[in-house]
């Protein structure tokens, strides 16, 4: 019975904090006896859960004025993006395993305890190489002040000067930049020669993990501010980082099939030799690098710098205009395309080889084209035209107007309509991919709650959780490439 009740508590426990989490994302950020009140939990039980989510990197805390007085209240806001992350843990280890792999158990350390105090001296070599490329940083600022009325007024004053183009940013990428440090305090290493707070502990990684931010966003806990030293400094994978090593490996990897023969070697090495990211839509590779990696390729040492910057320059690598001997790849442009394939691959799917011929001449159109013009391009029956336009226009991936004409022979005026591409069917695709993730991992769910029953079919329940689990990958990728990438 009590080997039983030690294995509930646990469960209970995540089910809470699920439960939490679901509130957060479904009402937005809220003061903690708000929670309460919509869960109907105990203040303890909602602490709790706080405490974990923030830990994993799932809920952000901040301070926000109450009233009109000084007085603030601190408020939890769950982060959608690092929640969707938690199921990418996977690929972040492929890409430590392909690149530092010595430091592949610190990070699965990290990504399992959602953030971490390096407590022994041996292994900080390891994880200072992954605080150097950038793949861990330090955790945010426990409570940032924001007060989302000022920013509100400030965005509005800002819409009101001329001439003035800004991306508007929810409160949630708001609080997160808040909370954000400087990239000299995110990545700044460990010195070798550190007081260790931890001695009693032989864990490499420390067994009080996440617990000073824990404290620092939920007041009044006693028994954890006298157990966490001042100066203990938290770290946790920086997901952004991962997200652009992913993203550069998708790109390398869609283009390849289409490249000329004997472009393969160079293509790799240019990705090889990025060592330097300016921002997260280009790579940049010195020529230097790339012939240094090329001559470690098969037929590499044989090939002229002419021979591979005039290949470069094929595979649209510009020079770039900060360092003539290097060049850049603008990441953006590929990652359109392959957009607009996945859904044209959607509608060929859905409606036949017609309608991704039609579609995809709207898409690269970029604008209205008449009836007219479409059968003429696309050489297809005017009938099949009419129809597919039509099949088109109800499920919403396409839109028409009629314009009225006056250079018709006789008294009338003629008519014709002209076609565009919807601005919200790219939305519809999203949410299409985002309500299939949403019920494969509920399957998938599901099935490990009838494992942990018990069940004659055993095998076979496990047999068809890790399918799933493949499609649920492979679905994720179609999901990266349209809303991280």
């Amino acid at each position: 019975m009590r080997r039983g009740g030690e294995q509930e508590q646990p469960a209970r426990s995540r089910a809470r904090a699920c439960k939490v989490c679901r509130c957060l994302l479904r009402h937005g950020a809220l003061p903690l006896q708000e929670i309460v009140r919509r869960l109907e939990l105990s203040p303890g039980q909602v602490k709790n859960s706080l405490l974990v989510l923030i830990q994993h990197n799932c809920v952000q805390a901040f301070n926000a004025p109450r009233g009109s007085g000084d007085k603030t209240v601190t408020h939890y806001l769950a982060i959608f993006d690092n929640i969707v992350h938690r199921q990418r843990f996977s690929k972040f280890l492929s890409v430590i395993r392909a690149d530092i792999p010595e430091s592949e158990a610190l990070l699965e350390g990290l990504l399992q305890n959602g953030s971490i105090t390096p407590a022994r001296e041996e292994i900080r070599m390891n994880f200072n190489k992954l605080v150097f490329a950038h793949y861990v940083e330090r955790c945010p600022k426990p409570e940032p002040f924001f007060d989302p009325l000022v920013d509100e007024q400030s965005t509005s004053s800002r819409k009101r000067a001329p001439k003035t183009v800004e991306i508007a940013l929810s409160i949630d990428k708001k609080v997160v930049n808040t909370a954000a440090l400087s990239d000299a305090e995110r990545f700044s290493e460990i010195p070798y020669i550190m007081e260790d707070a931890s001695n009693a502990n032989d864990s490499p990684l420390s067994s009080i993990s996440g617990a000073k931010r824990k404290h620092n966003a939920l007041e009044g806990d006693a028994e954890l501010d006298s157990t966490i030293a001042e100066n203990e400094v938290l770290w946790r994978a920086n997901f952004e980082k991962f997200t652009f090593c992913l993203k550069k490996k998708f790109c390398a990897d869609r283009k390849k099939p289409k490249l000329k023969v004997g472009t393969h070697p160079i293509w790799e090495a240019f990705f090889e030799a990025s060592l330097i990211e300016r921002d997260s839509n280009s790579v940049t590779s010195p020529i230097n690098g790339i012939m240094e990696r090329l001559g470690q390729k098969e037929g590499g040492t044989s090939m002229t710098l002419d021979h591979i910057t005039r290949v470069l320059e094929e595979l649209n690598c510009s020079p770039s205009s900060e360092d003539p001997d290097s060049f850049i790849l603008d990441l953006s442009r590929i990652v359109e395309a392959s957009r607009n394939e996945e859904i044209e691959s959607l509608v060929r799917k859905k409606y036949g080889q017609e309608a991704f011929t039609i579609f995809r001449l709207l898409v690269r159109e970029r604008g209205p084209v008449e009836t007219d013009k479409i059968i003429d391009t696309t050489i297809l029956d005017k009938q099949i035209v009419h129809g597919t336009l039509y099949k088109l226009w109800k499920d919403d991936y396409i839109d028409t107007e009629r314009i009225l004409s006056g250079t018709g022979t006789g008294t009338g005026n003629t008519q014709y309509f002209v076609w565009r591409v919807k601005n919200t069917f790219r939305e519809q695709f999203i949410d299409n991919l985002c309500h299939a993730a949403l019920n494969l991992r509920q399957m998938v769910n599901y099935i490990a709650e009838l494992l942990l029953e018990g069940s004659k079919d055993d095998t076979k329940l496990r047999n068809r959780k890790n399918i799933l689990i493949l499609a649920l990958t492979r679905h994720d990728d179609s999901l990266m490439l349209f809303q991280d990438f």
